[in-house]
């Protein structure tokens, strides 16, 4: 019996919504933190800072993803329903459609035609937004998902640095949160990378390097506005 063979093309949708929403989550709150704290903030409001951002962000993301994924959704019933019209209006037209794509990829104009007529008897409709359009029920929008996700993701990322936030002496805010939030970021970029199944170095790198970035340059224009307010 052959060895089923382990692809991980089927963990891109989920994949990209949880990395987005934590890393996102990781380097807003931690970014906003370190900007605030910088400004020489006291500890209350460094605080209240990080969790108005971070209950922000969530329900940003949420919604975000929410009118983006409903995009595609409508979009996708949008060519259900135009599709189901063409075959009920030219089936002959569609059966030539379906023989053509796999003429186009390969296959013999005889056996093509075999093909697409036993795939239409089968499933025409399915057969169609798969081959044609590139749907199917896998991989099909789902907006409460979507958004449920990457709000949730965005929470869990978010809360590290909040709570590194809470037990932070006042005087050592910006560099314990920043130091939280490089590590949140090189945990999530392995765990990305082994889940993708990339390098885990080239992931870790990647989401380090420019969680410093984010970091540095909040902190900078936190010095700035606090010097500019005192």
């Amino acid at each position: 019996m052959p060895k089923p063979e382990q692809h991980r093309h089927d963990r891109i949708g989920w994949l990209r919504a949880a990395v987005l929403g934590a890393n996102d989550g990781i380097l807003s709150v931690g970014s906003i933190l370190v900007g605030v704290a910088s400004a020489q903030s006291d500890h209350p409001s460094v605080l209240l800072a990080g969790v108005a951002g971070l209950t922000a962000g969530a329900l940003s993301m949420a919604a975000g993803e929410f009118v983006s994924v409903s995009s595609q959704s409508d979009t996708e019933a949008a060519d259900r329903a135009r599709e189901t019209a063409e075959h009920q209006e030219d089936p002959e037209g569609e059966l030539q459609e379906l023989t053509n794509i796999y003429i186009d990829r390969g296959l013999s104009p005889e056996l093509a035609h075999q093909v697409a007529l036993q795939l239409t008897e089968h499933d025409a409709l399915g057969t169609h937004l798969r081959d044609e359009l590139g749907m199917s029920e896998t991989h099909a929008a789902r907006p409460l998902q979507a958004a449920f996700s990457s709000a949730a993701a965005f929470g869990i990322g978010g809360t590290f640095p909040v709570v590194a936030t809470l037990f932070s002496p006042a005087s050592w805010i910006a560099w314990i949160v920043a130091c939280t939030t490089i590590a949140g970021l090189a945990i999530l970029g392995s765990l990305s990378a082994w889940a993708g199944g990339s390098p885990i170095w080239k992931g870790t790198a990647r989401v380090t390097f420019w969680g410093i970035v984010a970091m540095v340059v909040t902190s900078l224009v936190g010095k700035l506005f606090g010097v500019a307010v005192s």
